[in-house]
């Protein structure tokens, strides 16, 4: 074979996304078992923790200017300056008043307020609005905006025959929806929307299940 001849062309198969092949009637394909996942994930997968970037902040920058006033007044009488008004009024009124005085008592209520709340701000992990989702892959956690979760199950309510309006809100805890139908049986609306809305929870994969509850009602006569 000469150089002056053409090579054959490539026929190798390029690499393609390609959609599953439907499973034959009757069978269904490997999936992994939503529920056991779902139970095992429930115990190990908890909320998101908020960063508390404002009260961390707002307690940093008061402690730092107090302990910066009191620097500078401890600075200035050892230079043989006279102390500030401020804690000299303090060293007055903390060796003339009684610890039942309702001022003493009332900056100690503000104080152990301040300090629970900052307790609580610590030891719980905020972020309320995100639910966690369930955990598919050891190092990767995902959640969901409960807004944006709501927002999907009515569009899926909407699909219902029969629903004229619904409100969907979603809880951390439980998904409610107020359906109103203007025809249709109500029990028939009630039990597709049901079953709409339980396979939109589903496919959603909180960690946690939450609970279902469906009001249906007629529109109100004008």
């Amino acid at each position: 074979m000469s150089d002056d001849e053409t090579e054959p062309p490539d026929t190798r198969r390029l690499p393609t996304l390609d959609k599953t092949p439907d499973a034959p009637a009757g069978t269904t394909p490997d999936a992994p078992d939503t529920a056991a996942t779902s139970t095992a994930d429930d115990d190990r997968t908890g909320r998101f923790w908020s960063d508390r970037r404002v009260p961390a902040a707002v307690v940093a920058l008061l402690l730092l200017a107090a302990a910066g006033l009191l620097l500078y007044d401890v600075a200035a009488v050892r230079a043989d300056r006279p102390a500030m008004a401020w804690r000299r009024r303090l060293a007055h009124e903390l060796t003339t008043r009684h610890l039942d005085n309702p001022w003493v008592l009332g900056a100690a209520a503000v104080a152990v307020v301040l300090g629970i709340w900052l307790i609580v701000l610590a030891v719980t992990p905020g972020l309320r609005q995100v639910l966690p989702m369930r955990q598919v892959a050891p190092d990767v956690r995902s959640g969901l905006d409960r807004a944006a979760a709501a927002l999907v199950l009515r569009d899926r309510a909407m699909e219902v025959a029969g629903v004229q309006s619904v409100r969907v809100k979603v809880s951390r805890r439980k998904a409610k929806a107020h359906a109103v139908s203007h025809f249709r049986e109500l029990d028939e609306v009630r039990a597709d929307l049901d079953a709409a809305l339980a396979e939109g929870l589903r496919q959603l994969g909180p960690a946690r299940r939450l609970g279902l509850t469906v009001h249906v009602r007629r529109p109100k006569k004008r």
